[in-house]
């Protein structure tokens, strides 16, 4: 792996404050899913090393709480400022892991850094509050404390700001953290792990375990030293951890599923329409939580709206992410492959029509076409289930009301899209939508101050923004008397 930092490409965890194998010698493979090389090894960790993480953690936190938020603040600047100064090594490393081109590996490391910014001048602002008692002699004051040993779960879609957004504020506010990465794409966090420690983290207080996701992941939600998981992943795994969670009732953050509507009125601007929906459909192969999934167009402008998308979607330049222009990089696996084909067969085996790709790309490997479909069932599974690719499916609507049923006809409610120039429309809709976000005449609605999260089955908690820093605390009331 040619890097300028040779430092930042490890194949070890990174545990209190120490680079180290398991005690079984076991190890994983990591794969480029753009050529299904071997990158390298990491560790497969058991039960039983977790516990000791966790241990360690524990210590840590004994005296990372009692640092002063300046003295956090300052760590987290430090780094910040390493992550950007390495930008170009950390997109590498995470392109030859996750597949997606450089340029938006590139963005996902600036974006993990700007969480990083964010929290170390929020660290500084964890406030309280004094109540008026209406008893004589007595005080009510209001502090909050870290929540303690943090367990955090990051996904495999967005390797590094995954962990930086989690991990920041959790940092910021005193908590200690373990992070467990996806096993597809350790590299990434492992990365920023050799940041954090050039940065001065004291021993303990951060750290990264790789190995089996079922293991580690029992032992984060069941030792009781744990006081938080965080996790971002698939609805389905997120129930399995929150059962677990419960036996020691430890507070959770989820950010699971999404199930995306894009919606186009027809008082929209069409291209800036257009230019939302590639935004927000073919970023990362349409492999985010937040992707649009189901785009509904008002039968009015549904032909013109067809039209001006089809021709930008055959401009998506499709290959290996380390390449000059590419667009669009290749599925994480073989499965996420399977399941796009078969949402595609079964849109077409319901009555749509393809109206660009549909089928596995030229290329081979994990790549596939990108994808329009039009006149889509609202029978057909990808209407219902979450595809993770580049396929688009479109849906003609005639009414305001009708749109909004099925917008919301979904058990998640992560994020929504809709376009319009109506004022008295634009504040219906977005109060109707059942999601956590909704983004109006905007494709890209993810940054750093703002409260990202989900409704129903899409999880619960919110990371990002001032709001991000309440999941890593606890609200204590401090009773006076005798004043």
């Amino acid at each position: 792996m040619e890097l300028n930092n040779k430092s930042l490409f490890r194949q070890e965890c990174f545990v209190n404050g120490n680079w180290v194998k398991s005690h079984t010698e076991k190890t994983l493979d990591v794969n480029n899913p753009a050529t299904q090389e071997i990158i390298g090894k990491v560790p497969n960790f058991t039960a039983q090393e977790t516990k000791s993480v966790i241990e360690n953690a524990n210590t840590a936190f004994e005296t990372w709480k009692n640092t002063t938020a300046k003295e956090r603040s300052v760590i987290l600047k430090k780094w910040c400022d390493l992550i950007i100064e390495n930008v170009d090594d950390l997109a590498k490393i995470m392109t030859l892991e996750q597949g997606k081109p450089l340029a938006e590996s590139k963005g996902e490391i600036l974006m993990g850094a700007s969480y990083i910014e964010f929290y170390a001048e929020e660290a500084k602002r964890v406030y309280g509050d004094v109540i008026p008692d209406p008893r004589p002699g007595k005080r009510i004051v209001i502090i909050k404390q870290p929540v303690g040993v943090v367990g955090a779960i990051t996904p495999w879609n967005f390797p590094s700001s995954m962990i930086t957004r989690k991990c920041a504020a959790a940092l910021a506010v005193g908590c200690t953290t373990i992070v467990k990465p996806a096993s597809q794409t350790p590299y990434s966090a492992l990365a920023v792990a050799e940041l954090a420690n050039q940065a001065g983290f004291p021993k303990g207080v951060f750290n990264i375990i790789t190995g089996s996701a079922k293991e580690i992941g029992k032992e984060l939600t069941e030792n009781p030293i744990v006081r938080k998981i965080s996790f971002t992943g698939s609805t389905e795994v997120g129930k399995i951890l929150l059962q677990q969670s419960a036996s020691t009732v430890k507070k959770v953050s989820m950010e699971l599923g999404g199930h995306a509507p894009f919606i186009v009125f027809d008082d929209a601007d069409l291209d800036e329409a257009v230019l939302g929906a590639m935004q927000s459909k073919f970023r990362n192969s349409g492999q985010t939580c937040i992707c649009s999934n189901r785009i509904f167009v008002h039968e009015n402008i549904y032909d013109e709206f067809l039209k001006k998308f089809t021709d930008e979607v055959s401009k998506i330049k499709v290959g290996n992410g380390l390449e000059s222009g590419i667009v669009s990089g290749p599925l994480i696996d073989k499965s996420s492959l399977e399941k796009v084909i078969d949402h595609v067969q079964d849109a077409v085996n319901t009555g749509a029509k393809i109206a660009i790709g549909g089928d596995i790309h030229s290329l081979g490997g994990n790549f596939y076409q990108p994808t329009v479909l039009s006149n889509v069932s609202t029978k057909a599974k990808i209407t219902f289930e979450e595809t993770f690719g580049p396929v688009a499916p479109l849906y003609k609507f005639s009414s305001d009301e009708e749109v909004i049923k099925l917008a919301n006809d979904t058990p998640y409610g992560l994020a929504s899209y809709f376009y319009s120039r109506d004022i008295g429309r634009i504040w219906n809709v977005a109060e109707a939508l059942e999601y956590g976000i909704v983004s109006i005449n905007n494709g890209l609605p993810t940054i750093a101050e703002v409260p990202f999260g989900g409704v129903k089955e899409s999880g619960m908690g919110r990371e990002g923004s001032r709001y991000g820093l309440d999941d890593y605390l606890t609200i204590k009331y401090i009773s006076m008397g005798g004043i």
